[in-house]
């Protein structure tokens, strides 16, 4: 049965990928999409069966010394809830990607890539120990490489996928290190032989860098690298906003519940090293508090359709590492649970707008799509509503639950984390009705753009909009240079000036909702996004919460956080709520009753705009301190050492001029007599010439 669950997509990926040409692509999308569904339904029952926790040993892998590596799977509550996550949004994903993908023609290679994302990511959260899951991580970041650049014809989505497979390969590198670590301390990888002797080292010392360091905090400091990189923390977040360059169901699957949660999935599989490593704890809630807090801003003033919902995911992630930071692993993972259902819903109905718009992405140039999608919209609001926290859906819970535990923690760092989470929830209730109200209410703003497109695979550069809010034009209030507005004065830059024009028939079109194989995923989620908070919050995070983790997550005896974040003060538990409401007020007075004020306060602001709208500058930093050195480096390799020294003396000098004398000894290879009597009479005349000297000298001698 289980084995069913982890290789059915591997089979559906080998089919589609091995013989998708011969057999075509609808076979392909009704082979892949069918593996997923029987993996997802599968997963279902499992998820309900009472089973504390079952070991499946598949196969000895190897031996190396005094490692031993199995490949097994581990089933307890943590890996069923992944594993209904990641199967059930997967499958939603094929589905979906049945009619959007419709008219591409590689669909075999697209659907061969998402099933073979999905295998890896279910590696990942089986594995019963850390070479496993380090073989599912390192195929989950194939694998999104592949589908990040899957149109690989457009530079800007190999550069992304580049970016991204980059990027998290310094992630990586501090996990392997990780692994290194753990495996020097208990002489074992597997989980099993970690767990129960975690104890014994809480006060190891291990030389690293120069200075002995607590061994636990250092593993679990290196191990949360890799996490930073897999689930875009700050500082290593970069490559997530660029990754919308993929199609947009690609944007789901990676940014919804698979890649981006491995990160949030690894500490809470770890939680009994992290546990007893406090310090450890304190970086990831600071970095998770940050991140949330910095996400959040970003997206105030994000264009782009799917990078507002992009930069919202970053900012949830960064939830997430705050309830593992603070001790409340059950409520990260309840997040990474509920947000799985409403983010995958935000970026698939994002993608129906996308379709509606014929491939337009700029919210200013929409509005008054509610006429045209209203299905569409229905979504939207409802994956909206999740997100922001209105009441009784599923983000309400697990948002509220996060919140909670980080003012009820002791820890340091909490009231950092618990600060920055507030606010990021203000700010995430405001960009969220920011992207509903301009993509849907209003008046239409697409008419006479329709010749301007937006390839799904072509995104907003993050400078386009940096000279439009410098100066005010004509004198008029909010009016920008080389900006264009519509008749109420707000900023409509044209999609022109930040997106790679596409050109077809299709764009004289009116917006249409989206056929029936993208919409009813679109359903589906949309039941989670607002019924998976209650039904499912006495399990995760309530009163049946230990019959149902099990021992699945550690809680040390002095960890209490999941007891004592039901009775905080009232006004802190009624703050979530605050904030969603002060943000819709402030998003609806904004862009619906003074449609003006966003332009006019971006003008006003340029300085705090452009830092903003380019995200806090963090691509041209590492552009300058690791790109620009690194490509200079490789260039005087290239040309001085590799062009000039090895080429120069090697294949263009030494070898170069050996040629040169075989070309003239060829040439005496004529075939004739003569030549070659000649060529003896004159090798003879000097053979004797140089004897009669040498022996000359020798005689005078």
């Amino acid at each position: 049965m289980y084995h069913a669950i982890v290789f059915f997509p591997l089979i559906g990926a080998l089919v589609a990928g091995l013989f998708g040409r011969y057999i075509g692509a609808k076979p392909s999308e009704y082979v892949t999409t069918a593996c997923l569904a029987f993996s997802a339904l599968i997963s279902w029952g499992v998820f309900f069966d009472g089973t504390d926790m079952v070991r499946v040993q598949v196969a000895h892998w190897f031996t190396a010394g005094d490692l031993t590596v199995d490949w097994a799977f581990r089933i307890d509550r943590l890996t069923k809830v992944m594993l209904v996550v990641v199967t059930s949004v997967s499958t939603l994903v094929h589905l979906y990607s049945m009619g959007y993908m419709e008219e591409d023609p590689h669909r075999p290679r697209f659907f061969a890539y998402l099933s073979l994302f999905t295998f890896a990511m279910l590696m990942l959260v089986t594995a019963d120990n850390l070479v496993q899951m380090f073989f599912g991580w390192e195929g989950v970041g194939l694998a999104s490489y592949l589908l990040i650049g899957f149109w690989y014809e457009k530079p800007s989505a190999n550069a992304a996928a580049m970016k991204a497979f980059i990027v998290n390969r310094v992630g990586d590198f501090g996990f392997s290190l990780g692994i290194f670590l753990v495996f020097v301390l208990f002489g074992s990888v597997a989980f099993d032989g970690i767990f129960p002797r975690v104890a014994e080292f809480k006060d190891t010392t291990f030389h690293f860098l120069g200075y002995d360091w607590n061994a636990l905090t250092l593993a679990c400091l290196l191990l949360f690298m890799g996490a930073m990189g897999k689930s875009a923390q700050f500082l290593l977040h970069t490559w997530l906003p660029d990754a919308m360059e993929g199609p947009t169901p690609v944007s789901a699957l990676i940014h919804a519940a698979t890649m981006v949660t491995a990160g949030v999935f690894m500490v809470a599989r770890l939680s009994p090293l992290f546990e007893l490593a406090p310090n450890a704890l304190i970086v990831v809630t600071v970095i998770g508090g940050i991140t949330a807090f910095f996400a959040a801003t970003v997206g105030l003033v994000q264009n782009d359709i799917k990078r507002v919902i992009a930069y919202s995911t970053c900012s949830q992630l960064g939830y997430m590492f705050v309830a593992l930071g603070v001790g409340a692993y059950a409520a990260g993972v309840f997040h990474l649970f509920t947000h799985a259902f409403f983010k995958a819903l935000l970026f698939l109905g994002a993608g129906s707008v996308i379709h509606a718009m014929h491939h337009e992405q700029d919210m200013r140039n929409m509005g008054a799509l509610r006429r045209y999608i209203p299905f569409t919209t229905a979504m939207m609001a409802i994956g909206t509503l999740a997100l922001t926290g209105f009441p009784f859906t599923a983000g309400y819970y697990s948002k509220d639950a996060i919140i909670e535990a980080a003012y009820a923690s002791t820890r340091p760092g909490h009231t950092l984390a618990f600060l920055c989470t507030v606010i990021a929830a203000f700010f995430t209730s405001f960009y969220s009705w920011r992207l509903f109200f301009l993509t849907f209410e209003g008046h239409a703003r697409w008419a006479g753009h329709g010749a301007h497109g937006h390839d799904d695979h072509a995104h907003a550069h993050a400078a386009h909009g940096t000279a439009a809010v410098a100066h005010q034009a004509d004198g008029a209030p909010g009016h920008h240079e080389g900006v264009a507005h519509d008749d109420k004065g707000h900023d409509i830059e044209p999609a022109s000036h930040s997106a790679v024009e596409h050109h077809d028939d299709h764009h004289a079109h009116m917006p249409h909702e989206s056929p029936r194989v993208m919409t009813i995923p679109l359903a589906i989620l949309a039941f989670g996004a607002l019924f998976a908070g209650v039904i499912f919050k006495d399990r995760f995070i309530g009163e049946g919460m230990d019959a149902f983790w099990g021992h699945a997550l550690a809680h040390g005896p002095d960890n209490h956080i999941m007891h004592d974040m039901h009775h905080v003060p009232a006004l802190v538990a009624a703050l979530p709520f605050i904030m969603m409401v002060l943000g819709f007020a402030l998003a609806f007075w904004m862009y619906i009753r003074r449609p003006e004020l966003p332009g006019a306060l971006a003008a006003q602001q340029p300085t705090l705009y452009r830092f903003l709208l380019n995200k806090w500058y963090f691509d041209e930093i590492y552009d300058r301190i690791f790109v620009r050195p690194a490509k200079w480096l490789g260039v005087v390799f290239w040309k001085g050492l590799d062009g000039r020294v090895i080429d120069g003396m090697g294949p263009d000098g030494i070898s170069a001029r050996v040629v040169d004398v075989t070309r003239g000894v060829v040439r005496l290879q004529t075939g004739y007599v003569y030549h070659y009597a000649f060529v003896m009479l004159v090798g003879v005349a000097a053979l004797v010439t140089w004897y009669m000297m040498t022996g000359a000298a020798g005689g005078a001698h």
